[in-house]
């Protein structure tokens, strides 16, 4: 019985330590600083033989200003809109406080239902807490310890009688002809292969605003505050029929700058989000592209094997766009020869300009790096590429290159088998993928190349 679960509450009472309980992976960022979480986090939760999508969200502010902490709040409140149940957590061992009752009196008006849960129960010293969350006016507590995994089967029965509730309206549903359908869960019989899309870059260079752009939808958190994001935030999406998995990133900056835990954990995050990608979208600031930052990232992408694309961000503030181009394209082809003819798109993505050229761009090095080239077709490459530029002699005697094969995709992966493989210069296998970059359009996309050795078959063995 699928249905949706929000958790909710004020700062640090734990609620992306019971998200990390419910979905069995620690996906959430945990630190005791306050505020850690700022948008709203999806996973698939699972509770005994319930399965349900959890969320969670940041911690309730009482702001309605402009600031950060109103947008974070306008966040937690569609979530629990679109919520079948919220889980109002509290800090049992604090006790209840003014923006525990606060929160309680508006959520008793919303039409979501609302299950309170006394969180960090595992001692005496929540016995207090326990009694005064009943003056909350949302029934009686579930009292839960969700570091150590206490209480999980009060929470349990409470769900279980949520879904039996929304199971019940269905079969209302789906008995009533004139019922409205998009009431009916959507046909989960065989979910497709998805792309994993993953948005990367320094700090404040547009990421989330592009997220939003793409996605249609004021989705992920934006302003002009540098770092809002924190946690690697993945979205299902579609795009002209491709279903995609897109992720937002906290941005990264230079090693020697970060001193924070969390910023170290929001780091680990995002590299996390790299290593698990198929595509990489890597922004840049086009008042200030490329830099040495923007390039290790560059670099980390690439030696992950994933294939990049770089979207140069607030196109529409460049004066000359010509020669803006012209240097950028001057400084990838030099600083990155191991990507040669990586797709560069300029964009804005406030104005949502070229965002369709950024998505073709996407897709076509995503059916690049997933590229499998027949092995006849890689030998008689390999056979003219020795002809037009033999290997080196070796103490007097050419090394014999025999035989190429791709072993792998996602990236090109290729062994080539020669004798003295382990003598061939590097200058040399540089030149066999540059070839096969070209030979076969792979232009952009990072190319492995392994040597194997094989033996004389007319030396005896010892």
């Amino acid at each position: 019985m699928a249905f949706t679960v929000a958790i909710v509450g004020r700062p640090n009472v734990g609620k992306s330590t019971l998200f990390n309980r419910l979905v069995g992976k620690r996906l959430a960022l945990v630190d005791d600083q306050p505020g850690v979480t700022r948008d709203r986090r999806f996973g698939a939760g699972h509770l005994g033989d319930l399965d349900f999508t959890a969320v969670d969200t940041a911690g309730l502010e009482d702001v309605f200003d402009e600031s950060l902490e109103a947008r974070m709040r306008e966040q937690t409140e569609e979530a629990i809109r679109h919520a079948d149940v919220a889980l109002l957590l509290i800090d049992a061992r604090a006790g209840i406080t003014p923006l525990d009752e606060h929160f309680a009196r508006r959520l008793r008006k919303t039409r979501t239902p609302i299950l309170l849960i006394a969180n960090k129960c595992e001692s005496r010293a929540a016995e207090a807490g326990l009694g005064e969350a009943f003056r909350l006016g949302l029934g009686a507590p579930i009292a839960i310890s969700a570091e150590h995994g206490e209480g999980m089967g009060e929470l349990y029965d409470a769900l279980r009688a949520v879904a039996d509730r929304k199971e019940a309206q269905l079969e209302d549903v789906a008995a009533d002809p004139d019922a409205e359908l998009e009431a009916l869960p959507e046909d989960e019989a065989e979910a497709p292969k998805v792309l994993q899309l993953a948005i990367v870059g320094r700090p404040n260079v547009g990421k989330s605003t592009l997220a939003n752009a793409l996605l249609g939808e004021e989705r992920l958190l934006t302003g002009p505050e540098a770092g809002i994001t924190r946690d690697a935030i993945a979205i299902d999406w579609e795009w002209k029929g491709t279903p995609i998995r897109l992720i937002d990133t906290a941005g990264l900056r230079r090693r020697a700058r970060v001193v924070e835990k969390l910023e170290r954990l929001s780091g680990a995050d995002t590299d996390r989000a790299v290593r698990y990608a198929h595509v990489v979208v890597l922004v840049l600031d086009a008042n200030d592209m490329l830099e040495k930052q923007d390039l290790t990232i560059a670099r980390h992408v690439v030696e992950e094997g994933r294939a990049l694309v770089i979207a140069a961000n607030k196109w529409d503030a460049i004066e000359d766009k010509t020669e803006a181009l012209k240097r950028l394209k001057e400084r990838v082809e030099k600083s990155l020869p191991q990507v040669a003819g990586v797709p560069i798109v300029t964009l804005s993505a406030r104005s949502g300009r070229n965002l369709d050229k950024l998505m073709q761009a996407v897709l076509k090095i995503y059916d690049e790096w997933s590229k499998r080239v027949p092995t006849a077709q890689l030998n008689r490459y390999l056979e003219a590429a020795t002809v037009a530029h033999p290997p080196p002699l070796v103490r007097g005697r050419r090394i014999k290159l025999r035989y190429m094969t791709q072993i792998k995709t996602r990236p090109p992966t290729f062994t080539l088998f020669a004798a003295k493989a382990d003598e061939l210069p590097d200058a040399y296998a540089r030149y066999l993928v540059n070839g096969i970059r070209e030979r076969f359009d792979l232009k952009g996309t990072p190319i492995r190349l392994y040597l194997r050795r094989t033996d004389n078959p007319f030396v005896e063995k010892a």
